[in-house]
């Protein structure tokens, strides 16, 4: 009973203890930064003002071209997809010593990824189904919600690389750097195609070519392909030069992001432009591997990153829903917060304040949803394989369907499409049945 409320500090604390003295602290340090750079980017993004009593949306990036090249530092999903193919080839030769098979493995990974999935949706699926009972507009509704679930898109996308990783990591060990040539070459085809040929169906097939062939970086990572300061530089300067003649040739924008405003963007879908770059950020990144795990094997910094890595999904997740909620506060209030004109020097002023708010936020958001994202002991018999990728066809799609169109449309709840990913999750065997859930929940 006392171990039961033993503080979730001290469990991180315990566990930052407990790290076994071979693991490649960098490489957690690399997936927390990551997000932390994507929950603050997302944050600075937002230029929302309330003028007339009348909500007026706003993004830095389309206010302030001067920003553009700054999202070759910090679009940083390829860092975390370099990041996730270090950690799921580790992984999956750790479960192959183990002759564990491949729906055991894809269903442990699934847990973890898609678990903290279920909350988000009933949230924003209860709260949209009350909006529109009380006469709330659909279309704000919509545009709210298109804007929380911006993280499952590449959560999605993120879901299926796991779900290619066997197959992915075993081209590796044949073929070595060919298949990240390879799969560069597939990407340029399918742009030339989309772009070039107009076939823009082709461009999404890129969400495959271009993350898998960044998470093929850390395979080469880790089984020591990228040792050396010499060869980190020439990779940094390969993905560097190939972006810039992209740029300034082809038809790709400077900025890394997609915009609304851009005929042609480089996220949306992916371009062969996001393969250069994740070349170009992770030479740059581990040419300071010495440093940065000189500074991971400090005490505080390593507890800190046990922490926010044992909540990485739900701080993914719940950041942008934590801005809505701030926001739909402010406009409650009539505006407070949102009458400051987006650049000037009082709205720069004031984003700390801005940060601190959203934080606050999005702590007690993980403090009520954090602990699905550590469910109970798993020791079923394993699964039929195509179990949990049935799951994975039923989640992307729904994540992916919320992502581009939201929970709303003129008649209503998407009730449908918000049902798919619970129905793959529970049909797949991702969720233990309820009567099953004898063991007790994980530490963290």
């Amino acid at each position: 009973m006392a171990s039961s409320k033993i503080s979730y500090l001290s469990k991180v604390r315990r566990l930052a203890a407990e790290t076994p003295d071979d693991r490649n602290r960098v490489a957690d340090l690399l997936r927390v930064v990551s997000i932390l750079v994507v929950v603050f980017g997302h944050w600075l993004m937002a230029a929302v003002t309330f003028t007339d009593g009348e909500l007026v949306p706003g993004h830095l990036l389309i206010l302030a071209d001067w920003t553009h090249p700054l999202t070759w530092l910090f679009q940083v999903m390829p860092i975390f997809f370099l990041v996730g193919g270090y950690s799921n080839a580790l992984s999956w030769r750790s479960a192959r010593r183990r002759d564990e098979s491949y729906g055991t493995w894809l269903r442990a990974r699934l847990r973890r990824l898609v678990l903290p999935v279920i909350p988000l949706l009933v949230v924003w699926g209860s709260v949209g189904w009350l909006a529109i009972r009380l006469g709330f507009d659909w279309k704000m509704l919509q545009l709210a919600s298109k804007v929380a679930l911006v993280p499952t898109w590449f959560l999605a996308a993120y879901v299926v690389i796991v779900t290619l990783a066997p197959v992915a990591l075993a081209i590796w060990e044949r073929l070595g750097w060919w298949s990240i040539i390879g799969g560069t070459a597939l990407a340029g085809i399918a742009d030339l195609l989309s772009i070039g040929g107009g076939i823009v169906p082709i461009g999404f097939l890129n969400y495959v070519f271009v993350w898998a062939t960044v998470h093929q970086l850390g395979f080469a990572w880790l089984d020591g392909k990228l040792e050396g300061t010499a060869r980190r530089l020439i990779l940094a300067a390969v993905g560097f030069g190939a972006m810039l003649t992209l740029v300034w040739q082809g038809p790709y924008p400077v900025a890394m992001v997609g915009l609304d405003t851009a005929q042609v963007t480089n996220s949306f879908p992916p371009r062969v432009t996001l393969i250069f770059l994740g070349m170009f950020q992770a030479g740059l990144v581990l040419v300071f591997e010495p440093v940065l795990d000189r500074f991971a094997q400090r005490s505080r910094t390593w507890i800190f990153v046990v922490g926010v890595s044992a909540q990485t999904m739900t701080l993914y997740l719940w950041h942008l829903t934590a801005m809505i909620v701030a926001i739909g506060v402010g406009i409650a209030f009539g505006g407070v917060g949102f009458g400051i004109e987006p650049l000037s020097t009082e709205w720069w002023a004031t984003r700390l304040v801005w940060f601190a708010v959203l934080s606050l936020v999005t702590l007690a958001l993980i403090g009520i949803f954090g602990r699905f994202e550590r469910p109970s002991r798993d020791t079923r018999p394993a699964p039929s394989p195509w179990r949990p990728v049935f799951a994975v066809v039923l989640v992307c799609a729904g994540l992916g369907f919320l992502a581009a169109i939201g929970i709303a449309d003129e008649d209503g709840v998407n009730g449908l499409v918000l049902s798919l990913p619970v129905i793959g999750i529970v049909v797949g065997g991702i969720s233990r049945p309820f009567w099953a859930r004898r063991s007790g929940r994980q530490a963290i």
